[in-house]
């Protein structure tokens, strides 16, 4: 428990300062952390990201991080385009290594590449948003704390129904439904001091919906760990994990809170 109380620590005065400046320095650090949750997500499935897929993966999750302001880099091609031609690339690979990079290795970097492309891409633009880029990254990020942190302690004094135990044995649903309570409570205390959103009906309904799916994209991660028999996703956080353990709910919370934005 102090280790991780520690790491979380030195976590959070490495991270925030970087939130709270943003710009530049903001969306290189974003670069990083991408980079090194795609190592740990390549390492699962045996893929070097020194190899010519790992390589390939690396420059077009490079490519999708591009924030919309710096889109002129990419000149005459969208990133589409980018991504067919990495595919095409990969796909030549299978031929050229005679399969010992499969079919079903392109399938998994593909989706490695989108799966982090677009949840650390809308941080970096989430962000970028002005004004109210600032506020909203805090409210995403409490909002995954708080969900994480009810439910651990609703389901550890209520917990009596398995949410999900063939991918995570521990979690209830008991727990979940207090997560999404304790997040409900945050967001109108956060909504009261901030105004992040318009008004609490709408901070009440994408609340729910971005605590649900903050604890989907957990489970997700879960899976895949489970998939590949692994514990932790990486070791650079020590008592926590990799930056993808992490990562994983805000991978799916700030894609779907730009999508509800859109709505409201």
């Amino acid at each position: 428990m102090k280790q991780r109380i520690l790491t979380a620590v030195l976590a959070a005065a490495v991270f925030l300062p970087f939130v709270i400046y943003g710009e530049l320095p903001f969306t290189i650090f974003v670069y990083l952390l991408a980079s090194i949750a795609l190592y740990e997500l390549l390492k699962m499935k045996n893929i070097s990201l020194a190899s010519i897929p790992g390589l390939v993966s690396l420059l077009i999750l490079w490519v999708l991080l591009i924030p919309n302001s710096y889109i002129k880099i990419l000149d005459s091609f969208s990133k589409a385009e980018f991504a067919l031609l990495a595919l095409l690339l990969l796909l030549t690979y299978t031929v050229v290594t005679k399969n010992k990079f499969t079919f079903d290795d392109v399938g998994f970097v593909v989706i490695a590449i989108f799966y982090l492309g677009i949840g650390f891409y809308f941080l970096i633009e989430t962000r970028n948003l002005s004004p109210g880029g600032l506020e909203l990254v805090f409210y995403a990020l409490i909002l995954i704390w708080v969900t994480d942190s009810g439910a651990y302690f609703i389901g550890r004094a209520m917990g009596k129904n398995k949410l999900w135990p063939e991918i995570s044995p521990n979690k209830t649903i008991e727990g979940a439904v207090g997560g999404v309570l304790f997040a409900v409570i945050f967001a109108w205390i956060y909504h009261y001091f901030t105004g992040v959103l318009d008004n609490y009906i709408i901070v009440t309904f994408m609340t729910i919906f971005l605590s649900v799916f903050g604890q989907i994209g957990d489970l997700v991660e879960s899976a895949l760990k489970r998939q590949y028999q692994v514990k932790d996703s990486g070791t650079i956080l020590p008592g926590h994990g990799g930056i993808l353990d992490r990562f994983d709910s805000l991978l799916f919370v700030l894609p779907i809170l730009h999508f509800l934005r859109l709505l409201f």
